[in-house]
């Protein structure tokens, strides 16, 4: 099941999130090497999130984390206007409508096949939830190597400016349109498909926190 969970501090969904955070942890600091604050040297939490963080999470049989992503308003501090706004040379792209995609989580222990298809899911919900929502552009940071794949997934994308290198890495910006016909577009190319189960969770704890 994928729920959408409307910030993190809910004690509803404390399970999902923590093991969420550790997830974050093994896979950002602990494999791919990223310079990244830890708590409690056990959760890799960023000040990105909070309540106006939106997560995108994929349960596994048991409730616990299987795969997530994050969504950030635009209009607040995030992670393309905070940290690399050199890669839009037009000016990052922001407004109500606008959300950045960060953080995508699908850790090794899943095997290439089910990481494949848990980053499938966890965009069809994305795309759901956007549509749903009125949100109709989203952008964010990557490497250029998933940035290539990012573009060619159907969906209308595209960078936002050139490739450039921070550290070791060649990063790059990308904004994709979303509308009623990103479903299909993502369809024809293999990565949507309607989640059997889709539990959302937004409009809860925004009720339960507000």
């Amino acid at each position: 099941m994928i729920c959408t969970i409307q910030g993190c501090a809910d004690t509803r969904f404390r399970g999902p999130l923590e093991t969420m955070f550790e997830d974050r942890k093994r896979l950002f600091v602990d494999l791919l090497g990223w310079d990244l604050a830890l708590h409690e040297d056990r959760w890799e939490i960023d000040d990105f999130d909070g309540d106006d963080a939106t997560y995108v999470v994929a349960l596994d049989q048991t409730g616990e984390h299987a795969g997530s992503l994050r969504l950030l308003p635009s209009e607040q501090p995030h992670i393309l206007s905070s940290l690399f706004p050199d890669l839009c040379p037009a000016g990052v792209p922001v407004g109500p409508t606008t959300f950045e995609v960060t953080r995508l989580c699908l850790p090794v222990r899943h095997g290439a096949v089910e990481r494949l298809r848990l980053r499938n899911a966890l965009i069809t919900a994305m795309v759901d939830h956007a549509i749903e929502n009125g949100i109709t552009r989203l952008t964010g940071v990557v490497e250029a190597g998933f940035l290539a794949q990012i573009l060619v997934m159907g969906w209308r994308c595209s960078a936002a400016g050139p490739l450039r290198r921070f550290g070791g890495a060649a990063l790059g910006a990308f904004v994709a349109e979303i509308d009623t016909a990103t479903p299909g577009l993502l369809a024809a190319t293999g990565i949507y498909a309607a989640p059997a189960r889709h539990r959302h969770l937004a409009g809860e704890a925004r009720d339960a926190t507000a």
